[in-house]
């Protein structure tokens, strides 16, 4: 077998301890018993979310792949990939359970197009709740060919046997038994259950709803886990590629005589990638700073200063996205209204892993891509795409991602080491700086979203008329009880944006909906104060969705939340969310200061029904991660930008949040055994903006209506009030 670092590898931990090739695989797996499932997913699960149609198709044959090995172990293969979310040992959880083995017998491969089957990607927290019903039912079929074949081998009914621990064992006669492994024996077997094989029953899950340690774990804080970035095949050079000062800015002249001349230095130029190569990082950035480029000017002329005025005077793309009942008849009936208009600026994914590929090209023609990147399929298609090449012809291998939050949903570092690679000849190693993972970063778009709302003498909700540029639909259905309510699109986070953003956009950690919850939950805690009620009250009086009422009723209770209206010069707030099929409910406390207007998080709580729980660690984790993350974009986080140029070079300048920022978090997870596993990795921060928008209005009395919350606009916000 070769080594980690040669060209055919599964990363250590991933299921496979050695290296294995797609040759080696094939072999292994006519001496055990492969299960292929041909199920189909439910319907629009997978949709177009952004310009790659054909990379998004769903699957005729979209398999579950499992293969039981003549040694009892299972391996799980899957084309998602793990970059922190866990899923890693959540998936696994779900095959355990089906297959009735020990979580430790399964291994698991995943995100790798030569040997997991095809996936559209990892994002929308659709892991669990969209790719686990299909393990679930392919495990649950395995199960059931595994004990018709251990009652043909004793001449008995398939009725007659349970299965425990991997061992098939005839009920009357324990002497009756064989493992999973014995079954499997020499053979290559294919076949199929007849009918549809049973599932276990929620009620005796026990793997599923047991907290299980995170595989990715130990290698992870040793320093042993493998990234793109440290795959260094034999001969791999380093790239340093010339990159253009602004947006929109073109190359039109470039003269790299002077660092050809440096010793071991390569220039590659193809098409208009201009690349400077050598066997060591620095040497490669020496070079680099010696080639002279001159760029046409940005033709953009906009800038943090000027942005809203700009959405707001070329937006487009006007979409219906919910309507019920007659505003004008909700305007009428109101005795009490609202109107405000709320902002936000872009924000950066900044994961700790900036983009990373590592491409070469095999004696055979085919090329292999170590990428760090959340679509691997996807990213095969646009690969072949540039070097021509059949898709079969290329390979992504899918190591750990250090973080990818939606923003390595595109891969152009990955095809940048592939064109180098080929027209070089040799291994190409491409790893963004800081500022290039910055400058080139698909950033959660600016928005701008305005709303009128009111209530009538009963304090019902009566009216509610949202229009939102920039943030899409995601987090803005309405799920109080609003008879006259309509919400309006215009552009979005996703799609042609047109003339909208200077830079790319794309997905950012439940995109969209951080910026509409923030918004609509900002105006109903205004609606309450407007009403003289308490917050949470009012949400309760408007309120009918019994899961909704059930994780805001919890996390009350967790609280230990007292009524009074606001502003109460408490400093609590609270909000109430859906993302992703779970329902959310946070509540905060916060201290301003009233010299500076710095916000300082003391305490959040946070419940969610999330259905079925597979991970209740994991799952809190999650819930923990999200309340980090989005501390950031609402009390800091904001790219700076002007003519084209993106200002952001390093964290010197771009705030991320610091351990001391961290408040108390208490999470609480709601039992919901009858709802299927429902997305945990993105839920709980959209929450963010709006209950800590919340809290500083009770706190102060001043509504902020732009994020993120600095300080000069807390500040400025209080004196105005």
């Amino acid at each position: 077998m070769k080594r980690l670092e040669e060209e055919m590898i599964v990363p250590e931990g991933w299921g496979f301890v050695e290296t294995i090739d797609r040759r080696d695989f094939l072999r292994l797996t006519s001496t055990g018993l492969m299960v292929v499932f041909a199920v189909k997913p439910p319907e629009g699960t997978f949709r177009p979310v952004w310009n790659f149609a054909e990379q998004q198709r769903t699957p005729p044959d979209f398999n579950a792949f499992l293969h039981i090995g003549a040694n009892g172990r299972v391996t799980l293969l899957v084309g998602k990939i793990e970059m922190g979310q866990g899923i890693i040992t959540a998936l696994p959880q779900i095959a355990a359970e089906e297959l009735n083995v020990p979580l430790d017998m399964v291994d698991c491969v995943m995100g790798d197009t030569d040997l997991t089957p095809f996936d559209s990607g990892t994002f929308g927290s659709l892991s669990v709740r969209v790719l686990g019903p299909i393990l679930r039912a392919a495990a649950a079929e395995a199960r059931a060919v595994l004990v018709q074949m251990a009652a043909e081998k004793f001449g008995a009914k398939a009725d007659d046997f349970d299965v425990k621990d991997g061992v098939v064992i005839n009920k009357s006669d324990s002497s009756k038994r064989a493992t999973y492994g014995e079954l499997a024996g020499g053979k290559k077997i294919e076949r199929r259950f007849e009918g549809k094989a049973a599932l276990e029953r929620v009620a005796e899950f026990t793997v599923v709803g047991k907290s299980a340690a995170r595989r990715d774990g130990v290698e992870k804080v040793t320093g042993r886990a493998k990234y793109a970035g440290d795959i260094a095949p034999p001969e791999a050079l380093h790239a340093r590629i010339v990159r253009p000062p602004a947006h929109g800015a073109t190359l039109t002249s470039i003269d790299t005589s002077a660092a050809e001349k440096r010793p071991g230095v390569r220039i590659v130029k193809t098409g208009d990638l201009v690349a400077v190569l050598h066997a060591h990082r620095d040497e490669a950035d020496k070079a680099l700073k010696l080639v002279k480029a001159t760029f046409t000017p940005s033709p953009s002329t906009l800038s943090n200063d000027n942005l809203f005025a700009h959405l707001e005077e070329v937006a487009v793309d006007k979409r219906p996205f919910g309507a019920a009942g007659d505003l004008a008849a909700g305007e009428k009936a109101a005795t009490q209204m609202i109107s405000a208009k709320y902002t936000k600026g872009y924000v950066a994914h900044a994961p700790m892993e900036t983009h990373s590929a590592v491409a070469a090209m095999g004696t055979d023609g085919r090329v292999t891509v170590w990428a760090s990147t959340q679509t691997p399929f996807p990213l095969q298609t646009q690969v072949a795409r540039a070097l021509k090449l059949q898709p079969d012809k290329v390979r992504i291998i899918t190591p750990y991602v250090g973080g990818g939050f939606g923003g390595k949903s595109a891969g152009a570092q990955a095809v940048e080491a592939a064109l180098l690679a080929v027209a070089a000849g040799k291994p190409v190693r491409v790893t963004w700086s800081r500022e290039e993972a910055f400058f080139y970063d698909t950033f959660d778009p600016a928005a701008v979203i305005s709303i009128r709302a009111g209530v009538d003498a009963s304090k019902h909700m009566v009216l509610w008329d949202n229009d939102i540029i920039g943030a899409g639909s995601r987090g803005a259905d309405m799920f109080y009880d609003v008879p006259n309510h309509r919400t309006v699109t215009k552009g979005s986070w996703s799609g042609n944006t047109g003339a909208m953003h200077p830079f790319a956009v794309g997905p950012w950690r439940a995109p969209g909906a951080n910026a509409n919850v923030w918004a609509r939950e900002s105006a109903i805690d205004t609606l309450a104060a407007k009403a003289g009620m308490d917050p949470v009250e009012f949400r309760l009086l408007n309120l009918k969705n019994a899961r909704m009422r059930r994780v805001l009723e919890a996390c009350a209770k967790q609280f230990g939340w007292t009524p009074k209206p606001g502003p109460s010069k408490r400093g609590v707030g609270v909000v109430c969310g859906e993302d992703a099929g779970t329902y959310v409910a946070t509540m905060a406390e916060v201290k301003v200061d009233a010299a500076t207007g710095a916000i300082k998080v003391v305490r959040v709580v946070c419940a969610q029904d999330m259905g079925v729980v597979v991970n209740p660690e994991g799952a809190k984790q999650q819930m923990e991660g999200c309340i980090m993350m989005g501390l950031g974009y609402t009390l800091a986080e904001e790219v700076r930008f002007k003519d084209g140029e993106v200002l952001e070079k390093n964290f010197g300048g771009y705030t991320l949040p610091k351990f001391s920022w961290m408040p108390k978090i208490e999470t609480v997870l709601v039992d919901s055994p009858d709802v299927p596993a429902q997305g945990g990795g993105e839920p709980a921060i959209v929450t963010m903006g709006g209950v800590i928008a919340n809290a500083v209005f009770d706190a102060t009395g001043a509504r902020i209506t732009q994020l993120p919350m600095t300080p000069a606009r807390v500040k400025a916000a209080m004196t105005k009030k």
